[in-house]
């Protein structure tokens, strides 16, 4: 596998499942310099936001649910959709370490979040598989 560079960003994201027809909250999309996803099913609405937006309260929202506490890092793009096995490649070297994660892509990259507490085993774990890793300052 090719050597990624990977940002690991500042600030902790939350992970928010919500009812299918729930709407979004309100402002969520006028974060910017961060990762917001939201993506909708028949089953669901997620979201994954900075933990530091104010999500509406979980006893508004039916069907909620809350996983806060996950770091997020983003392998430098863009990638070309031609590229195979980097998230596969990724998630091995992570579920080597016993690291989870929470993947999400995007038209121009991969996102990977892991929780606080897996933080260092990840890094560890993505350099030792050759990776080079970004690990940016908390603000």
């Amino acid at each position: 596998m090719k050597r990624l560079i990977v940002d690991v960003r500042p600030g902790e994201y939350t992970v928010t499942r919500l009812a299918a027809d729930a709407p979004l909250p309100a402002g969520l999309l006028d974060l910017t310099d961060v990762l917001v996803s939201v993506t909708r099913t028949p089953d669901e609405l997620s979201i994954i936001a900075p933990s530091s937006f104010a999500m509406p309260s979980p006893a508004a929202w039916s069907q909620s649910k809350t996983e806060k506490g996950w770091r997020l890092l983003t392998v430098r793009g863009p990638l070309e959709f031609t590229l195979t096995g980097i998230m596969a490649a990724l998630a091995g070297e992570l579920a080597a370490a016993g690291v989870s994660l929470f993947a999400v892509s995007t038209y121009d990259t991969d996102h990977l979040l892991v929780k606080h507490g897996d933080l260092g085993r990840a890094v560890l774990a993505l350099r030792a598989a050759g990776h080079e890793l970004v690990v940016a300052p908390e603000v």
